[in-house]
């Protein structure tokens, strides 16, 4: 060898010493690690965070008594499965978990050993249980000193008195030659089972006098959610001689939100007579509102000196629009049809009056 290549080979032997005992290094490392870990992964396989866990994107590792105990509470389950079956096999329990069905209510122990109470009574016609007492209070404060306070609860939940005022027709009638006007309006006082009403309606042909007008008297009570029984006493002010009557009927709210009133009139002379009477509401805006209405007389015997015939005595129709400044004020105008029939149809025109009559009319109704 020659002296000069000395130089360089010390140099390539010193640069590649550093390497060779790197290289070193790495291995004993990489022995180490399969001596403590046999078959291990490489640690970035291994780690899973719970983050990276939330999203998806690894699945934790669990700890061997972890593991264990979902195994014992599996077997557990599987035991119980074994033991008691599914309370509906229609629908189990995987099935029901994902929406695929509704497993049936299981029976209530207290229904299964018959003694069912409240909600747990089985479907039938049997009474409604009793409602609990809302007592709660009493063992904190007494049950003489919540007494006054329960009884105002209650007095304020429907068993307050109230009262209302309704002007439902005053209006201005105009016919051929016979204008005139008429009312009907009614007031009560009362709660929701027990009330006093007072009505009373009437008309005029002319400008001059009343022709017709009635008051009456009338016990009200609550027989249903939609119907009252009536009970009382009508007065005709008007036609002479005048005349008073026993008052029986009812009074309520129809299916399709139709208003009907149904009464018999007992005289003190012993005649029999009966009226019903029924009204619609039909909202075209929440302010116009048409209003169509209808009243029927019929009577049990001829009543000559009131030019009553037995039958049919008359029947009248009216249809109003009435615009509602405010719920309670409500201007209108409309019209109305009355005909007379049978007997006191011919009673009619035997004094010279017509047998049918239409007018316009233009009135308010009002109520407080």
């Amino acid at each position: 060898m020659k002296l000069s290549h000395i130089p360089g080979a010390a140099l390539a032997l010193g640069l590649a010493i550093p390497g060779l005992s790197q290289t070193h290094d790495h291995n004993s490392q990489k022995e180490k690690v399969s001596e403590t870990k046999p078959n291990a992964k490489p640690e970035a396989a291994e780690a899973c965070t719970p983050e990276h866990a939330a999203m998806g994107h690894c699945t934790p590792k669990e700890p061997a008594h972890s593991a264990a105990g979902k195994h014992h509470e599996a077997g557990a389950v599987k035991q119980s499965d074994k033991a008691s079956p599914p309370d509906d096999p229609d629908c189990p329990p995987e099935h029901a978990a994902m929406g695929h069905c509704t497993p049936k209510k299981p029976i209530a122990a207290s229904q299964a050993n018959g003694t069912a109470t409240g909600t747990d009574l089985p479907a039938g016609n049997a009474p409604a249980p009793e409602a609990p007492e809302v007592n709660y209070a009493d063992k904190v404060w007494g049950k003489e000193a919540m007494a006054p306070v329960r009884a105002n609860m209650y007095n304020e939940h429907g068993g307050m008195i109230s009262s209302m005022f309704l002007l439902d027709l005053a209006a201005a009638r105009f016919r051929d030659g016979e204008d005139g006007y008429q009312w009907d309006a009614e007031a009560w006082l009362g709660g929701d089972l027990n009330r006093i009403v007072i009505k009373s309606e009437g008309e005029s042909y002319s400008d001059e006098e009343v022709e017709e007008a009635e008051v009456q008297a009338i016990y009200s009570r609550a027989i249903g959610p939609y119907f009252d029984f009536q009970a009382g006493v009508r007065h005709d002010v008007r036609p002479e001689p005048s005349r008073t009557y026993l008052a029986l009927g009812f009074e309520g709210l129809a299916p399709y939100w139709t208003e009907v009133e149904g009464t018999l009139f007992i005289s003190d002379e012993g005649d029999l007579f009966a009226r019903f009477e029924g009204r619609y509401d039909q909202l075209i805006t929440q302010k116009f509102v048409l209003e169509t209405g209808g009243e029927i007389n019929l009577s049990a015997q001829d009543v000559e000196d009131e030019a009553i015939g037995s039958g049919l005595v008359d029947a009248e129709f009216s249809l109003r629009l009435r615009y509602e400044i405010e719920r309670e004020i409500a201007p209108y105008f409309g019209v109305s049809w009355k005909s007379t029939f049978g007997e006191t149809a011919s009673l009619a025109r035997a004094n010279g009056e017509g047998k049918d009559h239409s007018s316009l009319l233009v009135g308010l109704r009002l109520w407080m």
